[in-house]
């Protein structure tokens, strides 16, 4: 049951190139940037992921980004990366953008042994219409268009058919865990990592704060220890290194 490894390095040595991760964090909060590092130590490439967002251009996915290390985004908002939008606008990169409250759902219900569901989400829209941009070619020309999708009317409104999201990893950050991998997330960076934990099937933890079996009051679990398979115990250096998209103060009176 004891599910801690040694360090971040081996606890990403068996991801392989090609692998879809599930990443958590919104913006560059919660995210499991130690995880992060360790792939991009690994020389990981052509991986597929699944997050919020892409970081930003010297933090978090924007890491592995900037390497060329990431061939394919499933995403919400992209606009704090600048890179992001070049390798996306010149044909780099694919990128299926995927409305926030659906791609939550999407990573719950693979979670959850869901296989789809239907949303109101997107209906009338090229969401459910098919020929949203997913890759450029150098010219600017659409090589890759999203689908049509399934579409059913509900009580007189038209309703979405998504599907679930699987990851082959899930990766996440908490502030504290246990042992056996259950896990407690702090205010908002609880954001998507139970999602990102719940949809991988090898989910990696790196956690803030680890303590004994049986110390987390089951009462304050966020993400149970069942969908977690590595709990990787942070340094306080590591812990305490959280960077912040934008930071705006008042002048000092």
């Amino acid at each position: 049951m004891d599910k801690v490894v040694t360090s971040a390095a081996e606890a990403v040595a068996d991801i392989p190139d090609g692998a879809t991760l599930a990443v958590g964090g919104f913006g560059l909060c919660g995210i499991p940037s130690v995880l992060i590092q360790a792939l991009l130590d690994a020389g990981t490439t052509d991986l597929e992921a699944v997050s919020n967002n892409c970081g930003v251009d010297d933090w978090g996915l924007g890491l592995l980004l900037g390497e060329r290390r990431i061939r394919r985004m499933v995403s919400s908002y992209v606009g704090e990366n600048k890179e992001f939008a070049r390798q996306y606008l010149s044909g780099e990169l694919e990128v299926e953008l995927t409305p926030q409250g659906t791609l939550a759902e999407r990573m719950r219900a693979g979670g959850s042994g869901i296989p789809a569901f239907f949303t109101a989400t997107g209906g009338g829209t090229q969401v459910a219409e098919g020929g949203l941009p997913w890759r450029y070619d150098d010219s600017g020309n659409v090589v890759i268009a999203s689908p049509p999708k399934e579409t059913r009317d509900f009580d007189g409104r038209e309703y979405v058919l998504e599907e679930a999201i699987v990851a082959d990893f899930g990766l996440v950050r908490a502030w504290k865990g246990d042992r056996h991998g259950n896990l407690v997330y702090r205010d908002s960076a609880r954001n998507f990592n139970p999602l990102a934990a719940m949809c991988g099937r090898v989910t990696i933890a790196e956690v803030e704060h680890l303590v004994e079996a049986g110390e987390i009051d089951a009462n304050e679990v966020h993400t149970p220890g069942v969908f977690v398979q590595r709990v990787v115990e942070l340094t306080s250096e590591q812990a305490t290194e959280k960077r912040i998209e934008k930071r705006t103060v008042r002048e000092k009176t």
